[in-house]
């Protein structure tokens, strides 16, 4: 084992032997007695007092005066202890616009500086999915992947109105393709659109193909390295919990 790894299998090791951190002290519940009081209390006490009272955060307070079915009575509500949104029966009412209100800014034209009119969507103009949408069938485009596509569909869904010409192509010579399989480039090449380099292999192969055996040797030797430190590090912890 090289000495990164050795050094990666020493400090796994020793975060296995050390003593596991305490857990959190299990939450106070409620008992009886708190319930009783609470009921008492919860109508005309405000929360800061409750909170003093039960020692507890106003969530747990609210909570349980929901479990208990407890309401603030009228004075309280009305009073300047309780929550302005629940005081006041239409806040704001005051400053909303009234129905048939014209807005200040109605009618009024702006005129943005610099450059941005040379920007701005002319008229008859959509912007770039909506243009997607509009193409014509047989249109054609390649996506950031470097794969080209095809439109054959104008409704259903825009990820299936467009299909890949090399898919296109294999089916017309070979049929569908079967569940659990792919059309790859034999080449890499996804502008090499030919039938001669198209291949049909499983997904299983296809993940096979993109994993370490496409790395240079030296990449190859550290994520072998670090397949062993894993696997190490897994047997310790199962011989640790069978002690």
């Amino acid at each position: 084992m090289n000495p990164i790894a050795q050094q990666a299998f020493d400090s796994a090791m020793a975060r296995l032997n050390e003593v596991p951190p305490r857990r959190a002290k299990d939450r106070k519940p409620w008992t009886q007695e708190d319930e009783v009081r609470l009921s008492e209390l919860y109508s005309d006490t405000p929360m800061p007092d409750l909170i003093k009272a039960f020692r507890r955060p106003y969530w747990s307070i609210y909570n349980k005066a929901y479990a208990l079915g407890l309401r603030r009575s009228e004075a309280y509500l009305a009073s300047e202890h309780a929550c302005r949104l629940r005081r006041d029966n239409n806040p704001g009412a005051g400053t909303r616009f009234q129905k048939g209100q014209t807005s200040w800014n109605k009618g009024v034209s702006y005129t943005a500086g610099g450059r941005s009119a040379e920007t701005r969507f002319k008229t008859g103009t959509v912007n770039g999915k909506a243009a997607l949408l509009l193409q014509p069938l047989g249109t054609e485009r390649v996506t950031k992947d470097g794969i080209r596509q095809r439109k054959i569909l104008d409704d259903g869904p825009p990820q299936r109105r467009w299909k890949s010409v090399h898919m296109i192509l294999w089916e017309e010579s070979n049929g569908a393709v079967p569940p659990g399989h792919i059309v790859v480039f034999r080449d890499k090449n996804t502008t090499n659109i030919d039938i001669q380099n198209l291949e049909l292999i499983t997904r299983a192969e296809n993940m096979r193909r993109n994993t370490i055996h496409r790395y240079p040797p030296e990449l190859k030797s550290t994520i072998r390295q670090l397949g062993k430190l894993k696997k190490a590090i897994s047997e310790a912890s199962n011989e640790k919990q069978d002690d």
